[in-house]
């Protein structure tokens, strides 16, 4: 038999005192005791470098006793962070820190798409009426005329479209590029400005693949109420005593509410960011100081994905607050979603970053289609059709709106093709419609939390009918729920 093996006590003694000053380190980060808290507060410490990568975490158990939780609160957490590959658990030998890789599947976007397809009349989609899409071919063979060259080493944007977009951008931006579309922005920008663990504030309800994505980059997802005049400011204030890395809001058509931005309400918004500085100074950790914006200011990120098709009048936090807003905007519901183009524009430090990261991928956004836009910008029939569009639009809703109205089912919003429709059982009023050939998008998958049972409907693409259709939908938001227990 071999020797017996003797621990060094004082060795041990330094293991259990380590072991514990990183506990308490992890004590001292964690302000919200749940799951979810707790791992925002152990992704904020990675993202900071205060728990490098191959650190050894304490046990569950260790740190449940020291946090006063159960076991498997602190489970939950772990797997939360395991889940976007901040951490590697590997049984016996520990569970330790790891670089991010993010989780592998975008579940609440295929939760709304799962449907499309299967129904005459679907509802699900959140797409314009190609109907009322501008025709493509006159702009297109106009296009075919221009001499376009095709070197990788001509400007990302073109000159001329880019003069267009800034001399119709909400307020000067500081630097303006173009990407392919709104969810190509939405990816990139959120890919600088946000971090493992960060806060970040969006709209509740508000689009699942946004929350997708942040749930990728391990952010810790705040949802703020919205009412007629959209964001509430005054929640939107309580949040950001705590520290806020972003803002992520859509000011009009938003999807799924149909809530369009006051301007009243856009002036409380940006008086309350304002005052919110991100803690921790101006730049945070070596090498992310454009992620934190200028001088570590919560940065705003809007989504004007509706564009021209919107009724209501752009209401832009750039105007108060033009070097801490990144503006979005989308021509793809407006003028036809295979252009695949969105112009990012405001915040220097945050849109340059965006085009510098592309030249290390695609580079740029096909010119060809960057001309075919420039010229829809400036042709008349297509600034007709997009008018024509926006009034069919607001008909339409307008004329469903009326009929859930007089049936008192709940909605909301009054711009835009999507309305928020409320439902006594969500499985049962989707049901119902399916019965009668008509899809819906699931509620759920919009909440940041639970809230009222509710169904996104793209009423916008309601072209016969309407009067119908109407009366299925309020029918269907009557249902009684099922019972618990029932299927």
């Amino acid at each position: 038999m071999g020797q017996p093996i003797v621990i060094d006590e004082p060795i041990a003694v330094a293991a259990r005192g380590r072991a514990n000053s990183l506990a308490e380190v992890i004590v001292g980060a964690v302000g919200d005791r749940s799951a979810r808290g707790i791992a925002a507060a152990v992704g904020r410490l990675i993202s900071a470098g205060e728990l490098a990568v191959h650190t050894r975490l304490p046990t569950v158990r260790e740190l449940s006793r020291e946090l006063g939780v159960s076991p498997t609160t602190v489970s939950e957490a772990w797997q939360s962070l395991a889940a976007v590959g901040a951490i590697d658990a590997r049984g016996r030998q520990g569970t330790y820190v790891r670089q991010p890789t993010g989780p592998s599947s975008p579940r609440r976007y295929r939760r709304v798409t799962e449907g499309p397809g299967r129904f005459a009349l679907d509802l699900s989609t959140g797409t314009p009426d190609p109907a009322l899409l501008p025709d493509l071919g006159p702009v297109i063979a106009r296009v075919n005329r221009q001499s376009l060259t095709s070197s990788y080493l001509d400007q990302p944007v073109l000159p001329q479209l880019a003069e267009r977009v800034r001399a119709d951008w909400p307020f000067v931006p500081e630097e303006l590029t173009m990407v392919d579309g709104a969810m190509d922005a939405l990816d990139r920008v959120a890919g600088v400005v946000v971090r493992l663990g960060d806060r970040v504030v969006v709209e509740h309800p508000t689009f699942p693949p946004l929350l997708d994505l942040l749930e990728l980059l391990g952010a810790e997802v705040i949802g703020v109420d919205l009412d007629e005049q959209g964001m509430r400011a005054d929640a939107l204030a309580a949040q950001l005593q705590h520290g806020v890395k972003a803002v992520f809001l859509q000011p009009r058509a938003h999807n799924p509410t149909g809530v369009t931005l006051t301007a009243q309400r856009g002036a409380e918004l940006a008086a309350v960011l304002a005052g919110a500085v991100e803690p921790g100074g101006a730049g945070g950790p070596a090498g992310r100081g454009a992620a934190s914006g200028p001088r570590g200011e919560t940065i705003i990120v809007e989504d004007d994905h509706s564009g021209d098709i919107a009724s209501g009048a752009l209401v832009s936090l750039g105007a108060w607050l033009p070097h801490r807003t990144v503006h979005i905007r989308s021509y793809s519901k407006s003028h036809g979603p295979d252009l695949r183009l969105a112009a990012v524009g405001g915040a220097g430090e945050v849109v340059s970053a965006v085009a510098n990261r592309r030249l290390l991928g695609p580079g740029w956004s096909s010119r060809i289609l960057q001309a075919v836009l420039l010229e829809m910008l400036g042709h008349q029939p297509t600034i007709d059709a997009v008018a024509a569009a926006r009034i069919e639009y607001a008909a339409r809703r307008a004329a469903v709106s009326r009929v859930l109205a007089d049936a008192g089912v709940g909605f909301t919003g009054t711009d835009g093709i999507n309305l928020w429709m409320q439902v006594a059982d969500e499985r049962s009023a989707l049901l119902t419609l399916a019965a009668q050939g008509i899809g819906a998008a699931p509620g759920e998958p919009f909440m940041v939390r639970d809230d009222t049972p509710s169904l996104r409907v793209t009423v916008g693409l309601i072209d016969h009918d309407l009067q119908a259709s109407a009366h299925r939908l309020a029918a269907a938001a009557g249902n009684q729920p099922t019972r618990r227990g029932q299927r």
